[in-house]
């Protein structure tokens, strides 16, 4: 049955700061389950991340202090929005009526409003490390380590990455070598987010021959013998909790394989396309916090007598920021239709390649567009320029991270046969 909604205006009222239909315009995409979950996220977001993210921000990059990850999972799972893809019987808090993608699309975007590319990849990363093992994964796992996560009791981290095969996931060059009831376990991973915090990792290793046919993925506990974490510095994402991730003669019991042993790879690319919409989705939030931001100074600062913002050069730039996000919005819309309509991974892989690029690239020209309007208050940590200057140190963690741009835009023209 085709119904066209439009519902009460929300949010800010700066233009395309928000999503159309948050606008009041009309949508076959929303029912009135994903008003209510909306707000309780935005209530959320409001109450938990916005007022302390500066600070942790700070106390990260001066201090070494780490986000409280479990005390947020704890508020995150008490306001019912931890976990909320998740069936209620492992401990997830799916909206009365059920999770859909565009459900999914919400609760990534609102969490994006903290606008620290950090915190909120290590808030949804669990929704890449976590469902190969619930797919995958042996009774035990499904039963013992899988709520623990849910109910944010728990943290896991995703090991795929290392200092030499990173998009190239068949080049990994971790192994785990099997020695009766274990497998014996080294290698180095890299980029691993919130293993600062992380009790488990799923990890992908060669555990056969070379290329894709010899990988496997293991359940590893992160205070197994062997396992160095080590806290890595980089150029922005500063509250991801991102590290190098080294495995030392690490024994890894059998039964910790996920899947089949050597049919990790398949298991890996199940879950891309979900990254791929999660960064996608994400980039664009920080975009329309660019437009906001620039939109909100220009609206306030004077320049020759005049507002900034009623100068065309300015009103273009503006203008071609607007156009990007809404563009790229309808095709992130467009394929959580697809996704919740149940199309399989290999028809929309080339799709949402394509959108991980478009929003990328979005992202990065809205930071660069909202820090020449904002001006120098952009180029530091405080004041009213200080989102920008942050989503503008980050914007290569949406063009790199699950697949670079190169890499994408290749995968999708493969998959097109051309």
């Amino acid at each position: 049955e085709f119904f066209v909604m439009a519902f009460p205006l929300f949010g800010s009222d700066v233009p395309y700061a928000e999503p159309a239909w948050y606008r009041g315009q009309q949508s076959t995409y929303y029912t009135q389950s994903h008003v209510d979950f909306r707000a309780k996220m935005r209530k959320f977001v409001n109450e938990h991340l916005l007022p302390n993210i500066n600070e942790w921000e700070e106390a990260c990059v001066s201090k070494g202090h780490e986000v409280p990850a479990k005390e947020l999972a704890r508020a995150a799972v008490e306001a019912g929005v931890y976990a909320p893809s998740a069936p209620a019987e492992l401990g997830g808090t799916p909206p009365e009526g059920g999770f859909d993608a565009f459900h999914d699309l919400i609760w990534v975007d609102e969490i994006g409003r903290c606008g620290a590319g950090g915190l909120i990849a290590g808030l949804t990363i669990w929704t890449m490390a976590l469902p190969p093992v619930m797919k995958f994964g042996t009774e035990k796992m499904k039963k013992e380590i899988v709520p623990q996560v849910i109910r944010g009791e728990k943290n896991i981290s995703l090991c795929i990455s290392e200092p030499t095969a990173g998009s190239d996931v068949a080049g990994l060059k971790s192994t785990a070598v099997k020695q009766g009831d274990h497998f014996v376990l080294n290698g180095t991973k890299k980029w691993i987010t919130w293993a600062t915090h992380a009790d488990y990792f799923t990890v992908a290793c060669r555990t056969g021959a070379e290329g894709r046919n010899g990988v496997s993925l293991l359940l590893v506990d992160r205070h197994s013998p062997g396992v160095t974490v080590r806290r890595m510095k980089l150029q922005g994402n500063w509250l991801a909790g991102t590290c190098h991730v080294s495995f030392e003669d690490v024994k890894v019991p059998v039964e910790n394989v996920v899947g089949k042993e050597n049919e990790g790879f398949k298991a890996i690319m199940m879950n891309f396309n979900h990254e791929r919409f999660v960064i996608a989705v994400q980039a664009l939030r920080m975009a329309r916090l660019c437009i906001q931001d620039a939109v909100t100074f220009a609206r306030a600062r004077k320049t020759f007598g005049t507002r900034l913002i009623d100068h065309q050069v300015i009103r273009h730039k503006i203008a071609e920021m607007a156009r990007l996000v809404e563009c790229s919005w309808s095709q992130a819309e467009q394929l959580a239709y697809q996704m919740k309509m149940g199309v399989s991974d290999v028809t929309i892989g080339g799709p949402m390649a394509l959108l991980k690029v478009q929003a990328s690239r979005t992202v990065e020209y809205c930071a660069r567009e909202a820090s020449q309007i904002i001006g120098g208050s952009s180029y530091t940590r405080e004041g009213k320029g200080q989102q920008v200057e942050r989503i503008y140190r980050e914007v290569r963690s949406y063009a790199i991270p699950g697949g670079s741009e190169e890499i994408m835009m290749d995968l999708a023209m493969r998959m097109a046969k051309l």
